[in-house]
């Protein structure tokens, strides 16, 4: 039994693909007369042609995904997408570095390694970014020799030298 007519006139009344045309296999001799959109209207209104609900996207894989990443996996730097900022933000990042030096900061004038004031003068050059990290402070200390140990080492080389 060829309904291919009726399938297409059904299809541009509800509006869907053929493919979601659905015929009521008892009534196909009636679905047969219909030829015209007023006779496919009456057959929707009956229930002899019907409309299959759209097919959706499985969300199963999603879930599963998610799942993985809740117990803090598939977190790795392959999976991150977007530039350094969009993984971390700006200000997470600067307060994870401002945070690291001030600590390291009030370690050495806690060891009394640097005079106050030169902690002072390292706190605001921290907090003018003028720092890339705790590294780079040390470095600054060697090269402007503002660290005491050091000089008092040198001061007990110097002088066992003399009694040498």
């Amino acid at each position: 039994m060829e309904l291919k007519t009726q399938k297409k006139l059904a299809s541009s009344v509800l509006k869907v693909a053929k493919k979601r045309v659905v015929f009521d296999p008892e009534r196909l001799e009636d679905i047969k007369e219909g030829i015209t959109k007023t006779d496919i209207r009456g057959l929707i209104s009956d229930n002899a042609i019907k409309k299959l609900e759209k097919r959706g996207i499985s969300k199963v894989r999603i879930r599963k995904r998610q799942q993985q990443k809740r117990k803090g996996l598939r977190k790795g730097p392959s999976t991150k997408k977007g530039k350094k900022t969009a993984i971390i933000s700006k200000k997470d990042a600067w307060v994870s570095k401002i945070r690291t030096q001030r600590e390291f900061l009030k370690s050495l004038k806690k060891k009394k390694l640097i005079t106050n004031k030169t902690f002072a003068d390292l706190y605001l050059k921290a907090k003018g970014n003028f720092f890339r990290s705790k590294r780079h402070i040390n470095i600054y200390l060697e090269d402007h020799k503002l660290i005491k140990n050091e000089q008092n080492k040198n001061k007990d080389t110097i002088s066992s030298e003399k009694r040498g």
